[in-house]
């Protein structure tokens, strides 16, 4: 570098001095004009000179790797430019290959308290995807016996993430490349806690789009299920009720035509018809219980669910805590969800007993069906759309649905509502 300097005042001096003044006539004596300017000269591009001959030879020295001083500016710049920030763990991770000169190096950020890789370079090093140590400063060797080292990105006392590096074959990393590697994971905070908060933002979108996803097939679920009631209800009201009540209005115009001619015929007819419309209005209100229980309106949750399971062929336990009145549409989706997941459980359980647990404190209404039966393999395909009918109905009404279950160890079913202390009124129409 010295001798790149010295040639660079020797040729401006003779550019100048010698050059211009032969150029102009001063040939015996150097112009003293012409020094003062070549003086000048080499005052001004000194400095620019010196730092192009020192980068020079330190990528001469580094066999073309750029110097500390390049790597902290670029990475200087990597900070403070206009980058997106899913693009600079893999800036960063460029940068640390090259300055260090390893054979590759990964950027890992810590997201939902787990470490994920976030980048490599060169990109096709993403398969070393093993971490040493990520507390403190490590180093150590793989299967093949390659040096790693990693070193921990903290920042006010918070782990944000690790740099990798693989040395190369028989290239350690110098005393300067290692003090290289730890500035660069002592400045590196700004960039990956950038970087974390795009992925958690990232993942939280996903985790958004899928929940969105599966809202939609839930609703498609609960427009379909709603369609089979309907269709289930017509189809009882017109083979029961219907052909209850059609029944009873063809005797009674029957008897109307016999009290012309036999007014005995005519009265025995008509005593008929008061069965005949006690079993009609049997049929009405077998179907309104289906629809809404009318003891879940008049009573409440508990009394109810307690009549309705009492005819179960396996015993059911109901006990409740705190348990008050709330709207119809909160103890409706409370009642039958509770009495579907009774009905699973005899008729797929095998138990010898089940249990309703139900409790309205804090707030909320929740409750656990359980059963001592054989349980069930949650990873293994079924067909049956009982738990997807339960899940539906409580996520409607912005409840949660969990469920545990263990081959041989029973079932727990449990749910959670929200919900408003308030009298639930007997829903229009119901029969007293």
């Amino acid at each position: 570098m010295l001798a790149g300097l010295v040639a660079f005042v020797v040729l401006v001096y003779a550019v100048l001095v010698l050059g211009l003044g032969a150029l102009l006539g001063h040939t015996s004596s150097p112009d003293v004009a012409l020094s003062v300017l070549a003086t000048a000269v080499v005052a001004l591009a000194f400095d620019p000179v010196q730092r192009r001959l020192e980068r020079a030879a330190s990528r001469a020295v580094n066999q073309g790797r750029p110097s500390p001083y390049d790597v902290l500016r670029t990475f200087s710049q990597t900070v403070t430019g206009s980058y997106d920030a899913q693009e600079l763990p893999s800036r960063m991770a460029r940068v640390l290959a090259d300055g260090t000169g390893a054979a590759w190096s990964q950027v890992w950020l810590v997201v939902g308290g787990r470490l994920q890789l976030a980048a490599t370079w060169p990109p096709n090093a993403a398969e070393h995807d093993d971490v040493l140590d990520p507390s403190a400063a490590t180093s150590g060797t793989d299967d093949q016996g390659h040096v790693r080292r990693s070193l921990p990105v903290v920042e006010a006392g918070e782990l944000l993430g690790v740099l990798v590096v693989r040395e190369r074959d028989h290239r350690p990393l110098s005393s300067v490349e290692s003090r290289l590697f730890a500035g660069l994971a002592d400045q590196a905070g700004p960039v990956l806690r950038g970087a974390r908060l795009h992925a958690e933002l990232s993942r939280r979108l996903e985790e958004l789009s899928a929940r969105a996803q599966e809202l939609r097939i839930s609703r498609q679920r609960l427009v379909a299920a709603q369609d089979a009631e309907r269709r289930t209800l017509e189809r009882n009201i017109h083979d029961g009720a219907q052909q209850h009540l059609v029944a009873l209005a063809v005797n009674l115009r029957l008897a109307e035509t016999l009290s012309h001619r036999s007014r005995e015929r005519a009265d025995a007819l008509l005593a008929e018809q008061e069965q005949a419309a006690a079993e009609a209005i049997e049929v009405l209100v077998a179907l309104s219980r289906g629809i809404y229980p009318r003891k879940l309106g008049a009573d409440g949750l508990v009394p109810a669910l307690t009549t309705a399971v009492a005819g179960s062929p396996i015993p059911v336990e109901v006990t409740a805590t705190g348990v008050g009145r709330y709207s119809a549409g909160i103890e409706a989706t409370a009642y039958f969800c509770c009495l579907e997941a009774v009905q699973n459980a005899a008729k797929h359980s095998g138990a010898t007993s089940i249990r309703v647990s139900l409790d309205g404190r804090d707030g909320r209404l929740g409750f656990v069906v359980m059963d001592d039966g054989v349980g069930f393999d949650p990873a293994a395909p079924t067909t049956g759309t009982g738990l997807a009918n339960l899940r539906d109905r409580i996520e409607s009404a912005g409840g949660t649905l969990t469920t545990g279950t263990v081959p041989g160890g029973g079932t727990r079913i449990r749910a959670r509502l929200p919900v408003l202390l308030e009298p639930a009124p007997v829903p229009a129409g119901d029969p007293t």
